[in-house]
C-alpha cells in the first residue's frame, strides 16, 4: 500500500472516530520532556505524547504540525518572506496485549534548515513502527523500525516541545535528526526514590559511504538519510551498535550517554572483499534540568564524530567533527493569560557550534577550521503546554577551512522567524 494511501486512510480514521475520543491515559507515563521536576527520562519521549484513545478500540491515535515564516539574510542578500509548512506527523498506537505495546510515527517532512542536503524531503515517510514486549521493568524487547538513541534530541524532536522554530544545527546537520533503521535490543529502567536509571541497546542497519561522498564536500553522516534500502538491507553487512545510559535526579537533572558506531563502506561484494573495513563512531553527552524556584530550563547536548577515511582522501577532510547546543528557558508570565488557564509567555536563548573539520593539516601544522557558531534569542507563547508560538532571531557566522569568514565583506547569516507547533 503506497504510504499516502495509508495516511488518508488514517487521517479519515480520526475524523470518523473524533466524537468518541478520549486521552489515553496508559501511554501518558511521563510528561512533557523539558519538565525536569517530575518522574521521566528522554528515552520515554517516545511515549510521552499526547494520545486519544478511539472509543472502545484498542487504538490510540495522535500528532502534531510545525508551520513557519523566515526572513533571513546570508552575506546581505535575501529571498525575502518565506513561508513554510516544515512537518506534520501521525502516531497510531496499540495496546495489544498485557505488557506488549506497538507505536508508529507517519510523518511529512520538508525542512530546509534541516538535513536535507542529501536526504529526500517533501514526502511522507514511516519515521518510526516497533513493538515492544516488556518482560520486567529492567528488560524489555523493542524490534523493528526504531529511532537510534544517540543523544538526547534524536529522540525528543517534536516540535511542540521546544521553543525555537529551528532544530539544533549540530544534532540535524553533524548527526542525522530522527535517524532511524531496522534492528533490535533491550531496554530497560529503574526508580529508585528519587534516581531513575535507564538504558537502551540495538542493533541496527547503518551507515554507507554517502557519508564521505556527498554533495556537502565534507563528512556528512546526514547524507545515509538517503538511503531508503538501509531498512531493508545493510551496506556494509555489518550491525551498527547503538548504546544510551540515563541517570536522573528529580531535583538535579538527567545525564545521559550515548555511543553509535559500526562498519560504514560497502568492503565485500558476494563474500569476495573489495575494500578495507572503515568505521564510524559517534559519542555524545547530553544533559537537561531545572532551576529551582526561577523554574528556568537548561538543555545541552555535544556530540563528537571520528569517521575513518580512505587513505587517498584530501586532507580538507579530517575524520573528526564536533558541535552541540545549549537552551536556556526562563518563564516570565505563567497562569491565566488571555482566557487561557495553564498559558506561559517564555525568554529563550540558545547557542551552538559545530567544527566539521577539527584538526591540523598535515603539510603546514595549521589548525582547520570549517566551523560554525549561532546564537538565537527568542519569545514563546504557550497557550497550553501542547502548543507554542515562538518568534525567534537568529545571528550566525561561519568559517572556511583555512579560517576565513564566509561572507565577512558584507555580513553573516541573520534573521527573524515566526512559527507556530501544536500537538492534536
Amino acid at each position: 500500500m503506497k504510504i499516502n494511501v495509508l495516511v488518508a486512510a488514517m487521517a479519515s480514521l480520526i475524523f470518523c472516530l473524533s466524537a468518541r475520543a478520549q486521552i489515553d491515559s496508559s501511554l501518558l507515563k511521563t510528561p512533557l520532556a523539558g519538565d525536569t521536576a517530575k518522574h521521566g527520562l528522554t528515552m520515554d519521549a517516545i511515549y510521552s505524547r499526547p494520545f486519544l484513545k478511539m472509543g472502545k478500540t484498542p487504538v490510540s491515535i495522535g500528532g502534531y504540525i510545525e508551520s513557519d515564516w523566515q526572513r533571513v539574510s546570508t552575506s546581505g542578500i535575501s529571498v525575502g518572506n518565506q513561508f513554510q509548512f516544515r512537518r506534520f506527523s501521525l502516531f497510531v498506537a496499540s495496546t495489544i496485549t498485557k505488557r506488549i505495546k506497538f507505536l508508529s510515527e507517519i510523518e511529512y517532512e520538508n525542512d530546509p534548515t534541516g538535513d536535507a542536503g542529501d536526504a529526500p524531503s517533501g514526502q511522507f515517510e514511516i519515521e518510526y513502527a516497533a513493538l515492544d514486549i516488556e518482560f520486567h521493568p529492567l528488560l524489555n524487547l523493542r524490534g523493528g523500525m526504531i529511532v537510534n538513541p544517540i543523544g538526547a534530541f534524536n529522540q525528543n524532536h517534536d516540535g511542540p516541545k521546544w521553543e525555537f522554530t529551528d532544530r539544533p544545527i549540530a544534532m540535524t546537520q553533524m548527526l542525522p535528526d530522527t535517524w532511524s533503521n531496522t534492528g533490535f535490543g533491550l531496554y530497560g529502567k529503574e526508580y529508585i526514590k528519587h534516581w531513575m536509571f535507564g538504558y537502551e541497546f540495538y542493533l541496527t542497519g547503518g551507515f554507507n559511504d554517502s557519508i564521505i561522498d556527498n554533495s556537502q564536500g565534507k563528512i556528512y553522516l546526514p547524507a545515509a538519510k538517503s538511503n531508503l534500502s538501509r531498512f531493508t538491507a545493510s551496506s556494509s553487512g555489518e550491525p551498527l551498535f547503538t548504546g544510551k545510559i540515563s541517570l536522573r535526579h528529580d531535583q538535579i537533572g538527567e545525564l545521559g550517554l550515548s555511543y553509535m558506531g559500526g562498519v560504514y563502506n560497502t568492503w565485500a561484494v558476494e563474500g569476495a572483499p573489495i575494500d578495507n573495513k572503515r568505521t564510524m563512531s559517534v559519542y555524545d553527552i547530553d544533559f537537561n534540568t531545572t532551576l529551582p524556584k526561577l523554574n528556568t530550563k537548561i538543555a545541552t547536548e555535544w556530540a563528537w564524530v571520528f569517521v575513518q577515511l580512505p587513505s587517498d582522501y584530501t586532507p580538507e577532510y579530517s575524520g573528526k567533527q564536533f558541535g552541540g547546543f545549549i537552551d536556556v528557558v526562563q518563564s516570565i508570565i505563567k497562569g491565566r493569560i488571555l482566557g487561557w488557564d495553564n498559558a506561559s509567555l517564555n525568554f529563550a536563548v540558545r547557542g551552538e557550534y559545530v567544527d566539521w573539520n577539527v584538526g591540523r593539516f598535515a603539510a603546514t601544522g595549521t589548525r582547520m577550521y570549517n566551523d560554525l557558531w549561532s546564537i538565537m534569542p527568542g519569545l514563546s507563547f504557550r497557550p497550553s503546554p501542547q502548543t507554542v508560538i515562538r518568534f525567534n532571531y537568529r545571528r550566525q557566522e561561519s568559517r572556511d577551512i583555512t579560517g576565513d569568514r564566509i561572507g565577512a565583506a558584507i555580513g553573516p547569516t541573520a534573521g527573524f522567524s515566526l512559527g507556530l507547533s501544536t500537538y492534536f
